[in-house]
């Protein structure tokens, strides 16, 4: 059987403007740097990641995430890179299922933009 493939694409043009798969243009601050966007997009994913566990066991919630990292050389081979992710995630749901620390660890594990960074994000959950 073969794995499910989700494919995505985005354009920058001349003026810094992005659109995704071809739609939905952002046009970004300069203030929003690569970095910012791979922590909002961490933060995104490990909601909706979230989102999909907790609508499986039909509980709703909302939430608001902020995510920081840190970026300097790193000693194993002298590149700069991200050597510290910690995402802050503070969480209201309801119903609270009995089996809350099981599905935070599923929303963390299943958020593949966080699978695929290294070092991996650290996460604390305010419930």
């Amino acid at each position: 059987m073969k794995a499910k493939e989700f494919r995505y694409s985005i354009a920058l043009d001349r003026a810094g403007r992005a659109t995704a798969d071809g739609k939905a243009e952002l046009d970004l601050d300069p203030a929003w740097t690569p970095e910012h966007l791979v922590l909002a997009g961490l933060a995104r994913c490990t909601l909706q990641s979230l989102r999909f566990h907790a609508t499986r066991r039909e509980v709703d919630f909302v939430a608001a995430a902020n995510a920081s990292a840190t970026v300097t050389k790193r000693e194993s081979d002298g590149r700069y890179a991200f050597v510290d992710i910690t995402v802050e995630i503070d969480l209201e749901i309801e119903p609270r299922p009995a089996d809350l620390d099981d599905l935070l660890a599923k929303a963390e594990r299943d958020c593949f933009v966080g699978a695929s960074l290294t070092p991996k994000p650290r996460y604390v959950w305010r419930t």
